[in-house]
């Protein structure tokens, strides 16, 4: 093909990179259906991943360079450049599905999709037309934008929902920081509570003394007063100010009477 287009050397290079790499691509999309194991098989597909990558770039400095060359070249040259190029971007675009569909059956294994392998996919695109693979390329394209588009209101939910979910905790914080200081007044009830109650007690226990004393002086005073009515002549016991002595019997009374009589 590079023999074919009329190319400037530095075209011709970039041209045989992108080449060298859609052949490195084919040989590894052909390697990867032979391995069984997973891990391998993840590597495999990191290594054709930055090959594409490499492709991607290597399209885009040949179209810089058909752009810078387009005045020097005659409208035929331009337009078979393009096509050259809408040619290898369809099928990095053909290798990016392949790929894609590639990490999804290592990551959903089982499933019971299936899908074409790489070998078929390398075939199929040897023998299709520039024009096949320009339009393979465009409904592939349009189905990355699909996916895309389809990641990006998911995305959208999914940053709505943050925003909810960031509103509510920061809600619920404030409410849980209300319920901490609510519980620190409670604390401080409670000891100012506790203290209280504890002064109650001693004040109650005071007054109990006192009444228990009291109850002792009435009791001895009450006993003194039994005391003193059975036995008044009893001299160690003292009479009680205020209470009068006991009245002399009749028989004391009738003696003082007649005393006067016999003398």
């Amino acid at each position: 093909m590079a023999g074919e287009l009329q190319m400037n050397p530095q075209m011709e290079q970039i041209h045989g990179e992108i080449r060298d790499n859609f052949r490195a691509l084919a040989n590894g999309f052909q390697k990867i259906d032979k391995i069984k194991d997973s891990n391998r098989q993840s590597k495999q597909l990191e290594e054709l991943t930055g090959k594409m990558r490499e492709c991607k770039r290597l399209i885009k400095e040949f179209d810089r360079e058909i752009k810078d060359d387009e005045a020097r070249n005659t409208p035929d040259v331009n337009r078979q450049l393009n096509d050259e190029k809408q040619s290898m971007a369809s099928l990095l675009a053909l290798y990016m599905n392949t790929l894609g569909n590639k990490k999804l059956e290592l990551f959903d294994t089982g499933a019971g999709i299936s899908e074409p392998t790489a070998e078929e996919n390398v075939q199929m695109a040897s023998s299709m037309t520039n024009q096949q693979l320009i339009d393979s390329g465009k409904k592939t394209m349009d189905e990355t934008d699909q996916v895309i588009e389809r990641s990006k209101q998911v995305v959208e939910q999914t940053i709505e929902v943050g925003t909810q979910t960031a509103v509510t905790l920061k809600g619920q914080t404030e409410q849980m920081g209300r319920i901490v200081n609510d519980l620190d007044t409670i604390q401080f009830s409670i000891k100012k509570a506790s203290q209280l109650v504890k002064e109650i007690g001693r004040q109650v226990a005071t007054d109990k003394c006192i009444m228990l004393f009291l109850f002792l002086i009435v009791c001895g005073v009450i006993a003194i007063i039994i005391v003193k009515i059975v036995n008044p002549h009893n001299k160690d016991i003292r009479d009680i100010p205020g209470l009068a002595p006991p009245a002399p019997t009749r028989r004391l009374l009738y003696l003082r009477d007649h005393m006067g009589d016999f003398q």
